[in-house]
């Protein structure tokens, strides 16, 4: 028998989801999150659910696990400190950086601009130079870099990255630079930019180097503590983390390039999406991933998620794969105030978080929030969870009240305001990634999952005109579900920056033959049998002279059959569905990466019992709950109790352990055959 187990650690709670791979069958946990230590979190949730399945912890082959330690550490600024060593005549890279400013026009005069990772007294230069091809023009002086790594010892530096001029061609300097570092600083992790990143554009590549180098100590040492606790809880299974870009890496790996899973967190509900999705039967869906602090989301097409070639955190945009999800600051727990000046409702960015939580969790919350408003308009109901949970309604409709008073006007009005502005915040997130990249939201499902994401699906899908608006089986815990159900995935990178009329298919192939290799070695090292590895690759294109290239997949055979001409079709079409013009000039082929990627897991999901269509089995009680300006009659449904193929009409409201699912008057909702709610238009 084998059990996989995916772990997810929000900033609220940690969820857990255990798998057995024979059966199908699954358990799912949720604990509070414990962010001075989240390892105590997740063992106190590992116990509580081998328990509940009645295994010990040896038996889990797979530990699965989706992190923000990395991104918290990049926001927070609590990274390392980083010493850079880069080639003489290049000391101020990182403060130079790319002379963008955002916002309007005045943005320069009030823009404070971002503190650099590596500090410019921690910077250091050495003698020594390549050119564009790899060859030497100046070599290495070795005593000088002695005596520059001794500098960076003095100033205490916790890591160290070496990024040199056009090390992407070759990277022996940086290497012998690397050795020097070891016995200069012994035990000082070091980041070699031709390691983490052999793209052309220096400044790319030694920022992305350096948010590696700065995160390495604390994802080292989370990792390493999280390992030994697992252990000494007689845990001997692997060990994995999910990578930004949603696929999965070991946890070694993870330690020495941590950079790849800054994004880790929201990867793992766009992975379980397309895992429900495969189920279902449905293979283009908007993800809307709802938690207490921020909403994620993402746009699947035909089963693939959309990647970009930038990860995104707070002020940092760093070169490394990733899924392309849009995070703004509204969920569960935002909170809804009214401005002295403008006399306008607001709801979010911040947020009443875990702690003290919303007015209704009676936790000691004061201030109005999303669920405070849900509560009140009677979308959560006050005996949740099996009566386990009681919502304080009376403190919610206080809190709420403050909202109607400041606005003058009634309390239900005010609570539905609140509702109505953060589903639009939701609504501008998935505008972003479906209407501006050129992609019509009506060809799209959307689905809604986090803890609160099924109590605004439906109103969303609405906004968005995607329908069906889906409720998956056990959404609050998706994101481990995600992190369970994913792949083993590595690439590598490679500068060509050539003409596309000057290359010929067969230089092309045997380069990107000779990365194949390599990223299958690193999966053979892991552990992944070669019959399951599978190789892609992807060009990067633009027209030239631009600065903005478009990358495309590409496999070996395509390029076989229809050679350059073919990637240079592809292109043309993907640059006018992006921008609306294409344009006569001469192509360029800027970069090279080839993927490789272990098996996908073919978990099945378990088919639900078929019933006659009528859910009166499940229901719970009536209800009533203020809907299009009135009060309306609905009934509360218990979803474990639901039969494949009930019909559900709205309003009514579906309850679970880990999630509440809203159905809105005018709508419909039909059980799948695996358990999914979809919801459409009567």
């Amino acid at each position: 028998m084998g059990y996989r187990l995916g772990v997810d650690v929000g900033g609220t709670f940690t969820d857990l989801l255990l798998f057995d791979t024979d059966t199908g069958a699954f358990w799912r946990h949720k604990t509070p999150s414990t962010p001075h230590d989240s390892s105590e979190g997740i063992l106190n949730g590992v116990t509580a659910i081998c328990a509940k399945a009645g295994i010990g912890t040896g038996a889990i082959d797979y530990f699965l696990h989706g992190t923000t330690v990395a991104t918290n550490a990049v926001l927070e600024g609590k990274g390392a400190k980083v010493g850079l060593v880069t080639t003489e005549g290049y000391r101020d890279i990182m403060q130079i950086a790319r002379s963008f400013v955002p916002g309007g026009l005045a943005a320069w005069i009030i823009w404070p601009k971002p503190q650099p990772l590596a500090a410019l007294e921690d910077t250091v230069t050495v003698k020594g130079r390549m050119n564009a091809e790899g060859q030497e023009v100046r070599p290495l002086d070795e005593a000088d870099v002695r005596f520059q790594l001794g500098r960076l010892k003095d100033n205490g530096v916790e890591a160290v990255t070496v990024s040199l001029i056009n090390a992407y061609a070759s990277g022996a300097h940086e290497a012998r630079i690397g050795e020097l570092v070891a016995e200069v600083l012994p035990g000082v992790p070091v980041s070699l930019s031709h390691e983490v990143l052999p793209e052309m554009q220096e400044y790319e590549r030694t920022l992305t180097t350096v948010a590696n180098a700065s995160v390495r100590p604390v994802v080292g040492k989370y990792v390493s503590n999280l390992r030994n606790r697992l252990a000494s809880e007689g845990m001997t299974g692997k060990l994995s983390l999910l990578r930004s870009d949603g696929g999965l890496m070991s946890a070694q790996k993870a330690e020495e390039h941590p950079v790849n899973i800054l994004m880790s967190g929201p990867a793992g509900g766009v992975t379980g999406a397309i895992w429900v999705g495969r189920n279902a039967g449905i293979k283009n869906i908007l993800t809307l991933d709802v938690g207490g602090t921020s909403t994620d989301v993402a746009l699947i097409e035909n089963l693939e998620p959309r990647r970009q070639r930038t990860t995104e955190v707070g002020h940092l945009s760093v070169r490394a794969s990733a899924l392309d999800v849009k995070t703004v600051g509204a969920g569960g727990g935002s909170i809804a105030y009214v401005p002295e000046l403008t006399r306008a409702l607001r709801v979010g960015p911040q947020s009443a978080g875990a702690v003290p939580g919303p007015v209704a969790y009676g936790k000691g919350g004061t201030a109005p929030t999303v669920t405070d408003a849900n509560v009140v308009l009677g979308y959560l109901p006050e005996n949740l969870l099996g009566g386990t949970f009681k919502l304080d309604r009376e403190g919610a409709k206080a809190a709420v009240q403050t909202v109607a008073d400041a606005l003058g006007i009634d309390l239900m009005a005010a609570a539905r305001g609140i509702i109505d502005i953060v589903n639009e915040n939701m609504f501008g997130a998935l505008r972003m990634i479906s209407v501006q990249q050129g992609y019509d939201p009506r060809d799209f499902a959307l689905m809604g999952f986090g803890g609160a994401g099924p109590l605004h699906v439906n109103a969303v899908a609405r906004l968005m005109g995607s329908w069906p608006a889906i409720s998956p089986v056990s959404p609050g815990v998706l994101c481990a579900l995600g992190d369970a159900t994913t792949r083993m995935r590595t690439e590598t990178a490679r500068s060509w920056s050539r003409l596309a009329r000057d290359t010929s298919p067969a230089d092309l192939v045997a380069v990107l033959d000779e990365m194949a290799t390599q990223v299958r070695g690193e999966l053979l090292s892991d552990g992944v049998p070669e019959a399951e590895i599978e190789t892609a690759f992807e060009v990067d294109v633009r027209y030239a002279g631009q600065a903005f290239e478009v990358p495309l997949t590409i496999s070996a055979a395509v390029l076989e059959s229809d050679g350059i001409a073919g990637v240079l079709a592809r292109f043309d079409a993907e640059h006018k569905r992006l921008f609306t013009f294409n344009m006569d000039t001469p192509h360029e082929i800027v970069n090279l990466r080839a993927v490789a990627l272990g098996r996908a897991l073919d978990l099945p999901a378990a088919e639900l019992e078929k019933g006659d269509g009528n859910p009166l089995a499940a229901k719970v009680r009536d209800h009533v709950l203020w809907m299009e300006g009135r009060e309306q009659a609905a009934v509360i449904y218990d979803r474990a109790k639901l039969r494949a193929g009930d019909v559900i009409p709205g309003p009514a409201i579906v309850c679970e352990m880990d999630s509440t699912t809203l159905i809105e008057s005018g709508c419909i909702a039909t059980v799948d055959h695996v358990g999914n709610i979809l919801i459409t238009l009567a």
